[in-house]
């Protein structure tokens, strides 16, 4: 054997039979395991009434495979055997190690791979591309064209939403299916002893036409693309690069014919001049050409001729982005005497907030969670009646956080079958202390308190919500922990909804058990059931995404309490795009878009996971389709509930970006475009973060207020701007909630003459007024820190006024005070220890008093041990007093301090 020559030459056969039995064992267990997801996913969609959805999206995948699959496998089939040769003998040896010799298989060989090869490449293309299911479904859906044109093609706005999608992924497709045959024909070229490059002219000349189909679809995407002045077609795209790409076409088109014409010559030059004319033809008519007229015809007159575009520009992102409807309006604020009358302004004055979020959040985590493994993660802002006048209130839910259970408490049947729920929620109006600083409660403690007759919680438990996230099985034997209940162990509770999987016989049990990972505790539970039932997907977030994942979420959704007693997330969902013609794109997260819509209001039942789609800008084509898609999903705006529709809001996100676009295309006329004379950001004002200082964009502040002009007050979402790099304010905006005139937005623009002090100016005033500034500073320096909330921009006829409150937190309590209110107006400044004293001084031209500000400095007194005891054991009494009396936000003061009085005994 040593001097025999070893030819290694597989045979097709053996290798066939061992690649199509490999498959069909991969597809088998992938059918398995796909099947049991289905049959869960099912059930789900089942619990809450969507089981028609879930289907929808599992034919529209499928069928997405089936299509891209079956497509691709038999082109390349066909590919793979034009590319092949057949007849062919090998080259010869390869590689020699020695006397022996590895021969590679012959171009019969290859042939014998196409089917294996392409049905294996086929699979892969059909997953790819079923993952973009919802692209060629809205096709399918699409509404019919009509109203905005673009300027430059006369196509609608549904050809850039729906039809270019499909026609940039298609020819994508074909594109790499066309590689894929280059690569093959190489390969096999390698193995064809006659030397004539049949197959590679073949696969060349697919190429090449795939080519010039990739270059008619990309024509459209420069009516997207973003450049420095503008985004879209510029003069250069449209008289010298859209007709120069006609050119590389046919010559795409010309390569393609001569490549299919060498197949029987099989000449080195054709292949030269087919990649050469097109190469050229590109060079000439979309380098060279569009350079010098860049260069010596635009860049001398570039505002000429660039204006036509420029026009296209401001129009369509005005319209992409709904500003070419707002509301605009002059408003010229008073510089001298800058007074109101606070009567007339009642409804907006008793309204502004003053209780900072913040703040609120660290209050409530210590006189209202009673408990560790309570959390309020989130403070909403909202408005209701409350002893018959509209109130600007502040909501946060008790939620459960199962990672704050005691350590010796958390195991499997607690998480999964006792700690079930969270538990009411907290209501303060925004204005409103209480003499120790506390929140004026409307909603508190537990079992939930209320003040206000018009608003009672009759459901209180939260099992869907924010952070529920795991899974939990009710309507077990195990009784469900409901709220802390005086010294004993606590109250329970049953779930009596109908949002759950229902669990079933063992095999379904097993199969819900694998799912969520309880495989070795289901099947051994006495307390689970076949009436028990899965409460699975319970972070409302997660719950909404699965059934609409073709929808953006607002990240901040907000708690209403309904007219029946329950309690309700309410979440803005949107509709986004980048395919908005000539429209400027901004940042949303991490994906650029140039349109956007707050189309759908979704609503989720906290107690059963209820999920409704309400849709509230039937206008929006992407909506309109996915409307045709889901039927099922989405109701009319009318359908949502009368006791909820008060409670719909601006949402937040989509506000923040239309106040940013509005900053720049405020401006119509397309010469101070151009010269970029009026450009606007939005303001900013100082925070305090790690013990400094530090200048952050002011976010959306909702205010019940009125309007200039108007007397009555409304829920709205309000920004500032101040002329770009400076800091005077040119401007507000609002995002209106209430009534008819809900989704509008009104801007007021101010004198570009005259200076108003913006928010830093403001804090500027505040920092540097005597009395204010040293008493800041000697809290700062009392082991208390100086926490400064939001500074509030509210329009008070033709006076600004701007509110800041500021508390006081000393370094061994979490819980700040309000010490101060801040109350300014462009020639006044006034300060007190309630906005009422602060309101007085302002409207008397005083500046006010400081708590404590003329006292003098004293040694601190110091508590002997038996005096701290007497303290400590009065404060517990005082606890075990109140908390048996139901008393529970009393009692977590008394807590506190008794937590305060033991740190001091540690000293």
């Amino acid at each position: 054997m040593s001097t025999s020559e070893y030819r290694a030459e597989l045979d097709p056969r053996v290798v066939r039979r061992f690649v199509m039995r490999l498959a069909a064992i991969v597809v088998v267990l992938i059918a398995l395991f796909q099947a049991i997801s289905i049959y869960v996913e099912d059930l789900w969609f089942q619990s809450v009434g969507y089981s028609a959805v879930y289907w929808y999206q599992l034919r529209a995948q499928g069928t997405t495979f089936l299509a891209f699959g079956v497509a691709s496998g038999l082109l390349l089939w066909i590919l793979f055997r034009l590319v092949t040769p057949s007849g062919g003998r090998p080259r010869g040896s390869l590689i020699r190690f020695g006397n022996e010799h590895i021969t590679v298989p012959s171009s019969d060989s290859f042939r014998n791979f196409a089917l294996p090869g392409a049905t294996i490449l086929g699979l892969l293309f059909g997953l790819a591309f079923s993952g973009d299911w919802n692209t060629y479904a809205l096709f399918l859906n699409r509404p019919a064209p009509g109203g905005v044109l673009d300027p430059i093609f006369g196509q609608p706005l549904s050809f850039f939403f729906f039809t270019l999608p499909v026609m940039e992924a298609l020819a994508g497709w074909f594109l790499t299916i066309s590689l894929i045959g280059v690569a093959a024909a190489v390969v096999t070229a390698i193995t064809d002893s006659t030397g004539k490059f049949k197959g590679v002219s073949i696969a060349l000349g697919v190429l090449l036409l795939a080519i010039s189909v990739e270059t008619y679809v990309y024509r459209y995407s420069l009516i997207l693309a973003g450049k420095s002045l503008i985004t879209g077609v510029g003069y250069v795209d449209d008289h010298v690069i859209l007709p120069g790409l006609w050119f590389v076409m046919a010559a795409l088109v010309a390569g393609a014919l001569i490549a299919f014409s060498n197949v029987r010559s099989g000449r080195v030059r054709n292949f030269v001049a087919a990649l050469a004319m097109p190469l050229a033809t590109f060079m000439v008519a979309g380098v060279l050409i569009p350079g010098y007229v860049a260069t010596f015809v635009v860049r001398p007159n570039e505002f000429v001729k660039e204006t036509p575009y420029i026009k296209n520009n401001i129009e369509f992102t005005r319209k992409a982005f709904g500003l070419d409807h707002v509301e605009e309006i002059p408003y010229v604020p008073r510089e001298t005497n800058a007074v109101f009358d606070p009567v007339a302004h009642a409804p907006t004055i008793e309204n502004i907030r003053l209780w900072d979020w913040r703040a609120l959040q660290s209050t409530l985590r210590q006189i209202q969670e009673i408990r560790t493994y309570y959390d309020f993660r989130d403070v909403d802002i909202d408005r209701y009646t409350i002893n018959g006048r509209s109130r600007q209130v502040m909501l946060s839910a008790r939620e459960l956080d199962r990672n704050k259970l005691p350590a010796g408490t958390l195991n499997w049947v607690n998480e999964r079958l006792v700690y079930t729920h969270g538990y009411g929620a907290t209501m303060n109006t925004v204005t409103d202390f209480t003499r120790e600083g506390l929140p004026q409660f409307v909603l508190s403690n537990m079992p939930v308190q209320s003040t206000a007759p018009e608003i009672q919680l009759k459901r209180p438990e939260i099992y869907f919500g924010e952070i529920t996230d795991w899974p939990v099985y009710v309507k077990t034997k195990q009784k469900e922990f409901n709220y802390p209940e005086g010294e004993a162990a606590g109250n329970y509770s049953a779930y009596e909804g109908s949002g759950g999987i229902r669990m079933g016989g063992f095999f379904r049990q097993l199969l819900l058990a694998w799912t969520v990972g309880d495989l070795t505790k289901v099947p051994f539970s006495e307390d689970i059931t076949t009436d028990s039932e899965l409460l699975m997907r319970r972070n409302i977030r997660e719950r909404t995404r699965a059934l609409a994942p073709f929808l953006a979420f607002d990240d901040d959704p907000y708690l209403v309490i309904g007219g029946d007693g329950a309690m309700y997330w309410l979440m803005d969902a949107l509709t986004m795009s980048d395919r908005y013609p000539y429209a400027r794109h901004v940042e949303m997260g991490r994906r650029p878009v140039n349109y956007i819509r707050n189309s759908v209001k979704a609503v989720v039942n906290a107690y059963d996971g209820t999920v409704s789609f309400y849709v509230f800008d039937p206008a929006d084509p992407l909506i309109q389709a996915y409307q045709r898609m889901f039927p099922v999903l989405f109701k009319p705006a009318s359908e949502m509930p009368e006791m909820l529709r008060p409670h719909v809001r601006y949402p937040e996100i989509l506000f923040q970006a239309q106040a940013v676009m509005y900053s720049t295309y405020h401006v119509t006329n397309e010469q101070v475009f151009y010269n970029k004379e009026d450009l606007w950001t939005i303001a900013q004002q100082s925070r305090t973060q790690s013990g400094q200082r530090q200048s952050n964009v002011i976010e959306p502040f909702f205010s019940l207020m009125q309007f200039p002009s108007e007397k009555n007050a409304e829920f709205t979402a309000i920004l500032p701007f101040t002329p770009a790099s400076k800091n005077n304010m040119i401007g507000w905006m609002a995002a209106r909630s209430d009534g008819e005139a809900y989704g509008t937005l009104r801007a007021y623009q101010f004198p570009k003459t005259r200076f108003i002090d913006g928010p830093l100016n403001v804090e500027a005033r505040i920092d540097q007024d005597p009395q204010l500034s040293s008493q800041l500073t000697l809290w700062n320096q009392q082991g208390s820190t100086v926490i400064r909330g939001d500074l509030l921009v509210i329009p008070l006829e033709d006076t600004l006024l701007f509110a800041e409150p500021i508390y006081l937190q000393a370094e061994k309590s979490p819980m700040p005070e309000l010490r101060l209110v801040v109350l300014i107006t462009q020639d006044r400044l006034a300060f007190g220890p309630r906005f009422s004293d602060a309101l007085t001084s302002l409207m008397a031209g005083q500046a006010g008093s400081v708590p404590g500000a003329g006292a003098t400095a004293t040694a601190p007194v110091i508590a002997t041990t038996k005096q701290l005891i007497d303290q400590a054991n009065q404060a517990f009494n005082d606890y075990r007093r109140l908390t048996s009396e139901g008393k529970l936000g009393d009692a977590g003061a008394k807590l506190e301090e008794l937590k305060r009085v033991l740190e001091e005994m540690k000293k």
